[in-house]
């Protein structure tokens, strides 16, 4: 199912988006107003579990093409989002080890829709991403998967770790993309598996690595010490490509 537009602006507008069941990634509301109808709009927004940031009223019209936003702009999904539980229903249908990707706070919407086109390329059979501190399914990011979004389901969480103690219990063990860890090809990565890839600048936080069962290295021979998050995804998801079709 896709919704068509990524921008809502004004009360009555957002008001109404909440409340025909719109997915909305985030809220941005006057700092300071506390009129009835806004009030409104953060009790829809609470119940929805939808981010809420306060902000200027010169950081609104920055961000608002009408110029009528009332103090307050929704962001919408362009695509709705799915439950961690029917990308694995479609391991299963399949008859396959799951292959996930969870992507730890990717802020760059070109990434997360290059990395979306890859997991399809490459069979994974879902991306998952949190809530909170990174990019969600906007109209940029439809684009950058080339498509890929119609076919590959994205699941959008609360807390990355606790998905992944979830998820260990069915049977699926986790290697994250690190700059310290063992080199990939000296790794066993078939089987069920999740692969972590970090943040554009900072790599997978602290207490999601603790959460990883590996950590994988992609061996570098250049002057500059990292890969754009998108390509180290790319590279990594093709070693368990290459490792689950050969047995290792």
């Amino acid at each position: 199912m896709r919704y068509e537009e990524y921008t809502i602006e004004g009360r009555n507008a957002v008001t109404e988006a909440f409340r025909s069941g719109k997915t909305i990634d985030k809220l941005y509301v006057l700092d300071g107003c506390h009129d009835g109808a806004v009030n409104t709009i953060k009790s829809l927004a609470r119940k929805q579990d939808t981010i809420v940031n306060y902000v200027t009223k010169e950081r609104l019209d920055q961000m608002s093409s009408t110029g009528k936003h009332q103090g307050v702009i929704a962001k919408a999904a362009a695509y709705e989002y799915a439950e961690v539980d029917d990308i694995l229903r479609i391991a299963k249908d399949k008859a396959e080890a799951p292959f996930l990707f969870l992507l730890d706070e990717i802020e760059d919407p070109h990434n997360l829709g290059a990395i979306i086109r890859t997991a399809n390329l490459c069979g994974a059979h879902g991306v998952i991403i949190p809530k909170r501190r990174a990019v969600g399914l906007t109209a940029t990011v439809v684009k950058a998967s080339a498509g890929a979004i119609n076919y590959t389901p994205v699941a959008k969480v609360t807390n990355l770790t606790k998905t992944i103690d979830d998820l260990k219990e069915k049977g699926i063990w986790f290697v994250c993309a690190d700059m310290d860890g063992e080199v990939m090809y000296r790794q066993n990565l078939t089987g069920p598996i999740g692969m972590v890839i970090g943040n554009e600048g900072s790599g997978v936080s602290r207490l999601v690595k603790e959460k990883c069962d590996y950590t994988a290295s992609i061996p570098m021979k250049g002057d500059i010490d990292s890969l754009n998050a998108s390509v180290a995804a790319g590279v990594l998801a093709y070693e368990i490509v290459r490792q689950r079709l050969s047995g290792k």
